[in-house]
């Protein structure tokens, strides 16, 4: 027998193979990613959506045009402390002597009830919207879960209050710039800083009003949990908001007023002092993590035991 023949056959098998597949957790991971950017996609594209932006867009150009046209009848006033932490007004009177202050001047008009409306539409059309038009049951049958379109929904929402509130800032940008001088602005403490650090607390500013739409948006979800209503949802959300607003502004309610989501919306203000002031800022974002914490945990208790018939 030849020595060739007596070399014994080995298995041309790897030891360790290389797989070929993703894993099942890689997979879900990659799912989740993708339903998120469907959702998101759908979001921006609804109609509503753009006639929403569009409405938040048209705002600060309306308030813009608004000043221009009362500039000669009276003068800016002074860049003083003002009232309280966020007293929004104070920017208007200073828009004509530094088009920046129109971003915040929009940003503290709309931040009572639209930009909060646009986002309670969007979060509280998220699953009931779906449940009306036959498709959420569909959805359920990818591997994603319930959780996972849960916080898919979520997430598209918590994007769209960065969006709405980037149109707004922008906006007001473009419209100051057009209509008003810029340079170097006085901040409402009584300094100046230099106009790309102001743009920069504009940017910062933005984030912050954002931020504050953080526990509506969980607000809208959870009822939207609640309802096979897209229509239901969306005015119960904008009706709570609006409940919250006027207890917000009843003197002898101030018991209640350090639990509601929109106590500290205007604390963005401080960030235009020198030096800036975190106190509000921070307590802002502590209820608004709480709300989302709270509501976060009702609408996954609710949407994960729900019955879907549609």
């Amino acid at each position: 027998m030849s020595q060739a023949e007596q070399t014994p056959t080995t298995d041309p098998t790897p030891t360790h193979p290389t797989p070929t597949h993703p894993t099942t957790a890689t997979h879900r991971r990659l799912w989740t990613l993708g339903l998120f950017r469907s959702e998101l996609r759908v979001t921006l594209r609804r109609w509503r959506t753009l006639a929403l932006l569009g409405v938040l867009a048209v705002l600060p150009v309306l308030i813009g045009i608004a000043v221009k046209i009362e500039t000669s009848d009276g003068g800016s006033a002074g860049p003083g402390e003002g009232g309280g932490s966020g007293e929004g007004p104070a920017f208007f009177g200073q828009i004509t002597n530094n088009g920046l202050f129109l971003v915040f001047a929009a940003l503290a008009a709309t931040l009572p009830f639209f930009l909060p409306m646009a986002v309670g539409v969007i979060a509280g059309d998220g699953i009931a919207g779906e449940a009306s038009a036959g498709t959420l049951r569909y959805l359920l049958v990818a591997p994603a879960g319930r959780t996972r379109l849960l916080l898919a929904k979520y997430a598209s929402t918590l994007v769209f209050c960065v969006i709405a509130t980037v149109t707004v800032a922008a906006s007001a940008l473009a419209t100051g710039a057009l209509l008003f001088p810029l340079g170097d602005l006085t901040t409402i403490s009584g300094t100046q800083i230099s106009f790309s650090e102001a743009l920069l607390r504009a940017l910062l500013i933005a984030l912050a009003v954002a931020a504050s739409l953080v526990g509506l948006a969980a607000l809208g979800v959870f009822v939207s949990t609640l309802t096979n209503s897209g229509i239901a949802a969306m005015a119960t959300t904008v009706g709570l908001l609006i409940t919250v607003q006027i207890i917000g502004s009843i003197p002898q309610l101030d018991a209640v007023h350090p639990y509601l989501f929109s106590q500290h919306w205007l604390s963005f203000a401080d960030l235009l002092r020198d030096p800036v002031h975190y106190d509000d800022l921070i307590a802002n974002l502590r209820l608004q993590g709480l709300y989302a914490a709270v509501f976060g945990a009702a609408a996954w208790a609710r949407f994960t035991t729900k019955d879907i018939s549609a």
